[in-house]
């Protein structure tokens, strides 16, 4: 089994390298929100709950119910707040997968041989979960494959083979180099977040033939801007998310969903600092991330 590109020292420490050179490429200093927000009622893969936020205490509620002293004992100047519960998928919106969310084979193994049988608690995975995501500090590479072919967007279930991403790399005059996070564009967010505007691109995505490629390069974590990363379905049969295995089950490379890069292709910025700072909870699968590029 392939090790993990990071390494995790006991439950709390996350280590991770950066290269001076990313801050390198900080030139104007203009910053790149990569995220889709999130709110109740956003696209998500069907697979998962839907992303649902109610308020929990309220000014009213806190008068009303008189329940926390400090609030009613002595408070003439009416101080109250507001707090809510949250409930939905670490994989809503943007989001980082954690190297336990793909399992695969009959032991229903996530990366490192690690089994759901034996590793897998009431309160989500054992290790390789959210707690070891580590902090991504890197130079990032988006590459933008409909810009390169000439068209908005992909057409629906269009593959992204190293082909493309070979293309799209020589127009844009860079590379992808050892550690870097590489994001790769579809065009499918160009329509986000309407739902039936953005079926005409649905099912676009990476190849496992670019995804290897990528691997070859050395690449720490792919982002994509579409629900799945990957093309769907994948034209293997009985393999229904290659990519998903390949990278995460069996390589140990992080993948990003629904990073939105709208705004750098607009601009025309490939080459950029990536930050992303992925929340460290326990026993969760994944993170949503509000990734930025720093141009």
């Amino acid at each position: 089994m392939t090790k993990s590109r990071f390494r995790a020292d006991g439950d709390q420490s996350r280590v991770s390298e950066t290269s001076l050179d990313a801050f390198r490429l900080v030139r104007t200093g203009k910053t790149y929100d990569l995220s889709s927000g999130w709110w109740p009622g956003m696209p998500i893969l069907p697979a998962h709950p839907p992303f649902q936020l109610m308020t929990y205490r309220s000014p009213p509620g806190v008068r009303n119910q008189r329940d926390l002293g400090f609030l009613v004992e002595d408070n003439q100047v009416n101080l109250s707040f507001v707090s809510e519960m949250l409930m939905c998928t670490t994989h809503s919106g943007t989001h980082i997968d954690a190297l336990a969310h793909i399992t695969c084979g009959p032991e229903n193994c996530w990366h490192g041989g690690f089994s759901a049988n034996t590793h897998l608690g009431d309160f989500g995975p054992l290790n390789k979960d959210a707690s070891e995501l580590p902090p991504l500090i890197k130079r990032g590479v988006m590459i933008d494959v409909p810009g390169a072919l000439g068209v908005p967007h992909l057409a629906p279930h269009q593959p992204i083979r190293r082909t493309e991403l070979q293309l799209a790399l020589r127009r844009q005059g860079c590379e992808v180099k050892t550690d870097d996070v590489v994001l790769v564009r579809t065009g499918m967010m160009m329509d986000w977040p309407d739902a039936q505007r953005m079926e005409a691109s649905a099912g676009a995505g990476l190849d496992l033939d670019g995804a290897e490629w990528l691997v070859e390069r050395g690449v720490c974590a792919v982002g994509g801007d579409t629900v799945a990363l990957e093309v769907v379905p994948s034209g293997r049969p009985g393999d229904p998310q290659p990519v998903h295995r390949y990278l995460i089950q069996e390589q140990g490379v992080l993948i990003m969903e629904w990073v939105f890069m709208e705004d750098l292709a607009r601009d025309g910025v490939y080459e950029f600092l990536f930050i992303c700072l992925p929340l460290s909870i326990k026993g969760a699968t994944g993170s949503l991330i509000r990734p930025l590029a720093i141009g």
